[in-house]
């Protein structure tokens, strides 16, 4: 069979152009991911799903279904799956943190509600705020096993766990204690009476102090965690409410959001002292900082939105619709956690 010259050029052009579309497709793809950044979570306590936002052009680009009262989150030691808590179904959802996709769920995990990962790697623990208890599992790298169940106080709410991996610090938000368990033996070191509602706690780089937000109050108090049991030390006055901890990530400031106020206060936790006040609108939960310290993401509960404000200027810059109560937020692009 004979092909003239002309139609083999035009098939040779015709294959060329295909390959140059293809490769200009792939370009323009990778060019918006660069462009959109990670994905960032928001989620939604009352819809039982989370909120999948775009960095990049500020939308939303699809809800995914969890069990039922997704409360908080929080990433494996690999970094290859964050990790939600259904507190309602008693279960976790490990979603991929780049490409927003469900990997697997474990369910019988009883009424997680705020979980947090030990700084070695080794345990994993989780408090069940409506049944009163610390769970305790040990993390292989890939399954979880419970070691223990520890009875708490009314509600436990927050958790910290020190830098050696030794302490878990545990706020009873309905008893108003805070409570101290040891790692290794799983048992209760001590508790200690705190102000109304206690609800997150941060501990500082060096050791020495634990910060406890008051939702029932307008301040955070500071505990020194040098002594057995801890004392306290100081309260900083704040909005009222004050509820949820993020870090700058500059070693020195901390947010924390004021959700009867509507505002979010910047301590300075080397002096214990607030130097900022920003708007942070429809009762400010949880927050999240970008990468380069310049937006401050908050969950508005009330009022179903995601918050963005400007952290040099204090304005709010944007808001997005997500869903009911939205509650945890985070992505993997952020700013240090201290």
């Amino acid at each position: 069979m004979h092909i003239s010259t002309p139609n083999l050029v035009k098939n040779r052009n015709s294959l060329l152009f295909q390959f140059i579309s293809l490769l200009t497709l792939l370009f323009s793809q990778l060019n918006h991911c660069s462009a959109a950044g990670l994905p960032l979570f928001v989620l939604n306590s009352l819809d039982a799903n989370i909120s999948v936002i775009d960095s990049g052009d500020w939308h939303e680009i699809k809800k995914i279904p969890t069990g039922k009262e997704p409360h908080h989150l929080y990433l494996t030691p690999d970094e290859k799956s964050v990790i939600v808590a259904n507190a309602g179904s008693d279960s976790l959802t490990f979603i991929d943190p780049r490409t927003a996709q469900v990997q697997r769920v474990i369910k019988n995990t009883l009424d997680p509600y705020q979980l947090r990962f030990s700084p070695d790697m080794k345990w994993f623990v989780t408090v069940g705020n409506r049944l009163n208890h610390i769970d305790i599992y040990k993390w292989d790298g890939h399954d979880l096993s419970i070691v223990k169940r520890i009875p708490s106080s009314k509600t436990p709410s927050h958790l910290w766990i020190n830098a050696d991996s030794t302490t878990v610090y545990a706020s009873m938000q309905d008893s108003d204690e805070l409570v101290a368990v040891d790692l290794n033996t799983q048992t209760i070191k001590w508790r200690i009476k705190t102000g109304s509602l206690p609800a997150d706690v941060f501990g500082t780089p060096d050791g020495k102090n634990l910060l406890v937000g008051l939702t029932g109050g307008r301040e955070v108090q500071v505990f020194d965690i040098t002594k057995n049991p801890a004392q306290l030390v100081s309260s900083i006055p704040t909005g009222e409410g004050a509820h949820a901890f993020r870090a700058l990530g500059d070693s020195k400031h901390i947010f924390v959001s004021n959700r009867v106020s509507n505002t979010i206060s910047l301590i300075d936790y080397t002096t214990f002292k607030v130097v900022k006040e920003f708007i942070g609108p429809g009762g400010p939960d949880c927050m999240e900082v970008s990468a380069d310290q310049k937006m401050l993401f908050i969950s508005s509960r009330w009022i179903g939105r995601m918050s963005v404000v400007d952290i040099q200027t204090g304005k709010l810059i944007r808001q997005v619709k997500v869903g009911k109560s939205p509650h945890g937020i985070w992505t993997l692009e952020h700013a240090s956690r201290i």
